[in-house]
């Protein structure tokens, strides 16, 4: 592993509310890469050691991973009891703290006492395996409880801000009090880092960083780049916001003028009897396929098949699908929504239409059949340039390690000694 100026192995925490977790593999990608840059990661989680997971990188991450859910909730508070006779005043200021934040918060509050005891059960792994930093995923209870187990002397914290959830609920997420008390917070793109600033009072907006999602090197392989000729394909868990009602209408219009043009929907989800439905009333069941829930292998299968992906969500993020589209040097047709146009750009590597418009995105698909091969190469390179340059989880875990660590690998700034402010934060009580 690799060492600071000090001489000290460069060692972190993550934190996450489940790991590992078939939708999340961009965490997991992000901890695999940290660590093939010299740092070691102690993997905690609230849950997940019974999840469903069948990839085999997925069950030898399960193993590596503290979980402090995995014997019970009645074990966790008596740790946590047994963690205030040790130490009252830190553990009592992190019951404050947590109390304050659950003033008109999501979950009333015993959720955040129960909070404290997840923080307290992380220290006690901390006395045992110390680490210089603590970073969590998702502004939820992730980074609650990084701020708790900071309060009570553990390590400094960050934490990574994905989107949706932490916009649709942010003002009573208590996002400012984590950032104020975070070395620094993590955006996804700068879309989402906008939509931090709009709930963020202005002298915290310097804390905000923006580092992609990010694929491995892997994923740019060189593959087939013909596809199927007029296969559409849509990644995605069948709901509502997703958009797959506004595209079988579009897909309508454009099969009525290229019946050899096919669809499939890969992903499941409560829309399903409702999309089977639609499909069966506009009489598209021999055109329309879906599969269901299929995996990582299926998934780069699926875009190597197809002509085009088509994503028409109503609110996203940045999806990882996108990205993993691109890589596999596919167009994209989707929508002006969240941080999509910071990757797709109309002309260049795709199209983008608004959202929830029928006959823009029938257009778009249209255009995507009639362009010549010649073009559609050019911009399917143009695809794979861009994700490549933006999306590596070599260059993106490489920012990430160097918000954390600064210029101490370098010499320029030592890092704290593991565990110094912890003891000094005990000392004070």
């Amino acid at each position: 592993m690799q060492q600071d100026a000090a001489g000290a192995e460069l060692r972190v925490a993550y934190l996450v509310n489940q790991y590992p977790k078939v939708s999340h593999t961009f965490i997991r990608r992000e901890i695999l890469a940290l660590e093939e840059q010299g740092v070691a990661v102690e993997r905690f989680a609230l849950r997940g050691w019974d999840g469903d997971a069948v990839d085999p990188v997925d069950l030898s991450e399960r193993d590596r991973t503290s979980y402090t859910l995995k014997d019970g909730t009645l074990p966790l508070l008596l740790g946590a009891m047994k963690r205030f006779a040790r130490h009252p005043g830190p553990v009592w200021r992190a019951v404050k703290m947590a109390l304050s934040m659950s003033r008109g918060g999501v979950r009333p509050w015993p959720y955040h006492l129960v909070y404290v005891a997840h923080a307290c059960r992380i220290m006690d792994w901390l006395d045992q395996r110390p680490v210089a930093h603590l970073h969590a995923h998702f502004g939820t209870n992730p980074a609650e409880i990084a701020l708790l187990v900071r309060t009570m002397g553990g390590p400094p914290y960050s934490f990574t801000v994905h989107g949706n959830d932490e916009f649709d609920h942010a003002p009573r997420l208590a996002l400012p009090q984590k950032f104020a008390g975070a070395t620094f917070a993590v955006a996804i793109s700068a879309y989402t880092r906008s939509q931090l600033m709009r709930n963020l009072p202005p002298g915290l907006w310097p804390r905000i960083k923006v580092v992609h999602c990010g694929l491995p090197e892997t994923s740019f392989e060189q593959v087939d780049t013909t596809g199927g000729a007029k296969s559409f394909l849509c990644i995605g868990r069948l709901d509502v916001e997703k958009g797959h009602l506004v595209l079988l209408e579009a897909f309508a219009k454009l099969h009525a003028t290229h019946p050899e043009a096919s669809l499939v929907l890969a992903g499941d989800g409560a829309l399903r009897p409702l999309i089977e439905a639609r499909i069966a009333e506009l009489g598209l069941n021999g055109a329309v396929q879906i599969t269901g829930w299929i995996n990582s292998d299926q998934v780069r299968q699926a875009l190597r098949e197809c002509h085009v992906l088509v994503q028409p969500s109503f609110i996203e993020g940045l999806p990882v699908v996108i990205m993993e589209a691109m890589a596999q040097r596919r167009v994209v047709i989707s929508t002006f929504v969240a941080g999509i146009p910071e990757l797709v750009k109309p002309g260049e590597n795709g199209w983008l239409v608004p959202a929830g418009t029928i006959d823009e995105l029938a257009q778009a698909m249209q255009e995507s059949l009639s362009l010549p091969p010649a073009r559609m190469q050019q911009m399917r390179e143009a695809a794979l340039e861009r994700v490549r340059a933006r999306h590596s989880i070599t260059t993106e875990a490489g920012k990430l390690k160097a918000l954390i660590f600064g210029d101490s690998v370098s010499g320029h700034r030592q890092t704290p000694q593991l565990g110094q402010s912890r003891q000094q934060d005990q000392h004070q009580t």
